[in-house]
């Protein structure tokens, strides 16, 4: 089978990949040995994802907004504090601005990318499949499957997420260290409603975020992202529900009123990770595969979502011109124009994680004047807001909500 791309990974920011290159004509084929019915399953991923403004106005061009349409819940505003104690930080945007982005559950984005991509007229799914042999040749690339077949394209997409085999198959270099710390990711219901803001309160333990979702049955409700020592990880997640929700209303101080209903909870390990190149003869890094940061700022997720605007606008004018998706130009392009900004982003990220998190008898001190030296510089503010909204540096025309 002959392809334009092959996209090992069908994850979020895969999945969009292949929808991105469809919406223009171009076609895929997205190997992944998840099965469906258990990635699709309810309790496969409690987390939640703040997908950035510009993200969302690519997700509108690609078709997929309309179906997330009113089932998340927009960022109005966004209040850092240390601690409980006043002085917060409040990012709020002009009127005419719009919200900073909107939170979705990870479960809904997964099944609306995966039945899109399902419905695709120019995207194969290869689902429960595994590709057992990839060779990268100047001809082109070939990867043999399990059931014997053989896909071929010009060029190969690694969307494969932080343990990208095929990246560490391709002899690339990965900058990476461990925070010593995990993220315990859920949600929960409260009896006051959030008003569409985001919490970030800082402890010597680490940040504890709280992110709105949409009411429910029930009633209010927010997702959790609360950064532990590692070693208290897995016994936070194995707390009763009830003995959880009252360490959590400790670190709210009870803002929210009453906790109630929790999701199910996980644990995962918090860590940097940073490619030293994300592009090898015929091969492209996309998402975690390429980097990873803290959930500090939120802004994971979207750093794929900007490799896949970028990527699908320099592949999308390559076939205009009639070149080689896997020449090397192309990829030097998508190369130079991720680069930069995927390592400011990462550097900035760390630089935050370190400073808010110091421990000692400094650290309220410290965070403190780092929240008031944000809110007394209204550049450094504004740049703070633009990127939350995912508007820095040179935006690729998906992200700017036009067509390639």
């Amino acid at each position: 089978m002959q392809n334009d791309v092959i996209i090992l990974g069908g994850g979020l920011v895969g999945a969009t990949l292949a929808l991105a290159l469809d919406a223009h004509g171009l076609t895929s084929t997205v190997i992944d040995p998840a099965d469906p019915a258990v990635m699709l399953a309810p309790g496969f991923d409690g987390r939640a994802s703040a997908v950035a403004s510009a993200s969302h106005r690519m997700l509108d061009a690609i078709g997929v907004g309309a179906t997330l349409s009113g089932k998340g819940c927009a960022i109005r505003q966004i209040r850092v504090s240390d601690g409980l104690k006043p002085g917060a930080l409040d990012f709020v945007p002009d009127a005419d601005d719009g919200a900073l982005g909107t939170m979705y559950e990870n479960r809904l984005l997964r099944r609306t990318l995966f039945e899109a991509a399902r419905a695709a007229k120019h995207v194969t799914l290869r689902m429960q499949t595994r590709a057992t042999h990839v060779e990268r040749r100047a001809a082109g690339v070939f990867a043999t499957l399990d059931d014997g077949s053989v896909v071929r394209a010009p060029l190969l997409i690694a969307a494969e997420g932080r343990h990208s085999p095929t990246r560490e198959a391709a002899g690339i270099r990965v900058a990476r260290w461990s925070y010593d710390h995990a993220a315990i990711v859920g949600a929960f219901h409260h009896a006051q409603p959030h008003g569409d803001i985001a919490y970030e309160i800082f402890y010597p333990s680490g940040p504890f975020a709280l992110l709105p979702l949409p009411d429910d049955e029930i009633g209010h409700r927010s997702a959790i992202v609360w950064s532990v020592a590692a070693a208290y990880g897995p016994g936070l997640v194995k707390l009763s529900d009830r003995a959880f929700l009252a360490e959590a209303e400790k670190r709210m101080g009870g803002f929210l009123g009453t906790l109630s209903a929790p999701s199910p909870r996980a644990s995962y390990p918090l860590g940097f990770h940073h490619a030293g190149t994300i592009t090898a003869e015929r091969l492209a890094l996309v998402g975690d595969a390429g980097h990873g940061i803290h959930p500090i700022a939120g802004q994971g997720l979207n750093l794929g979502f900007r490799d896949v605007a970028v990527l699908a606008e320099v592949l999308v004018e390559a076939r205009r011109l009639g070149l080689d998706l896997g020449d090397a130009q192309v990829m030097a392009r998508y190369q130079s124009w991720r680069g930069l900004d995927t390592l400011a982003v990462a550097a900035a990220t760390d630089g935050l994680t370190r400073l808010f998190g110091v421990r000692g008898r400094t650290a309220s001190a410290v965070r403190r004047f780092g929240i008031s030296a944000v809110d007394r510089l209204p550049p450094l503010k504004a740049r703070f807001m633009a990127e939350a909204r995912g508007e820095s540096g040179q935006l690729p025309r998906l992200l700017q909500g036009a067509m390639i």
